[in-house]
């Protein structure tokens, strides 16, 4: 059973950070789209901003920035033929990883064995992540989480599509919903129908879906396979302050 995202997020108050990855309805493309949300001033005064082959998060207004911990990072980078996406600085430790000869194959995970859930408590955010292959749009996700909020334990988890059909995708999360402690995401990422070709409709759409008061940026990327040229698409709620 398929989940339509759409409704899944219109009625999910606060599910932090999410990504979804999938092919379009055609199978020709890939479809990634990666959103942030914010209940803090600090978690707020955030854009999205373009970036050679992705995107960084960057101060909405730099004057009012308190913390730039966990929350300034490159969320997108295209290494070679595969688009990374992850909500920290892991999206760094993962180009670095499969940019080295020493791990052939094996960059993402190698990576993500080096890293753990946010230093956040009593929240310990997870860590999600995603690489997609450009040629096939074959794709996997990770979460690294506490164990239902203990920080003594790690939990790690892989999740491999490498054969994904037409219209299909996944989604994961760092959070179940908002709370105080905010649960972490549970269980598999959900398998949802993705109905859209246009990056920038099913960008429309998601953002028409997430919570008004918190959702922050939104990006969405559409890979033709074929030629393996991205378009990418940017959401911002709030408008840079020019220095």
């Amino acid at each position: 059973m398929k989940e339509n995202l759409y409704e899944y997020l219109s009625g999910n108050e606060y599910p932090g950070r999410g990504i979804c990855i999938g092919k379009t309805p055609g199978g020709k493309k890939a479809l990634i789209a990666y959103f942030i949300m914010g209940r803090s001033v600090n978690s707020r005064n955030r854009v999205f901003d373009s970036i050679e082959g992705g995107i960084r998060t960057m101060a909405a207004d730099p004057s009012k920035m308190t913390d730039p911990h966990l929350i300034i990072y490159n969320p997108v980078l295209t290494m070679d033929h595969t688009t990374i996406v992850t909500n920290g600085d892991q999206t760094d430790t993962i180009r670095n990883f499969m940019a080295s000869n020493n791990f052939p194959g094996f960059g993402f995970e190698a990576a993500l064995n080096t890293r753990t859930f946010e230093d956040d408590g009593p929240n310990w955010t997870p860590r999600i992540s995603g690489v997609v292959d450009m040629h096939t749009g074959g794709y996997k996700l990770s979460i690294l989480k506490s164990d239902d909020g203990n920080e003594k334990s790690v939990q790690r988890f892989i999740f491999d599509y490498l054969q994904p059909l037409a219209g299909v995708g996944h989604f994961i999360s760092t959070y179940k919903c908002n709370g105080n402690p905010i649960p972490s995401f549970a269980g598999e990422p959900l398998s949802v129908t993705m109905d859209e070709e246009d990056p920038d409709k099913y960008g429309a759409k998601l953002w028409k879906a997430l919570n008004e008061d918190n959702k922050v940026s939104l990006f969405v990327r559409t890979i033709d396979l074929k030629t393996q040229k991205y378009k990418d698409v940017i959401i911002n709620k709030y408008k840079a302050v020019e220095e």
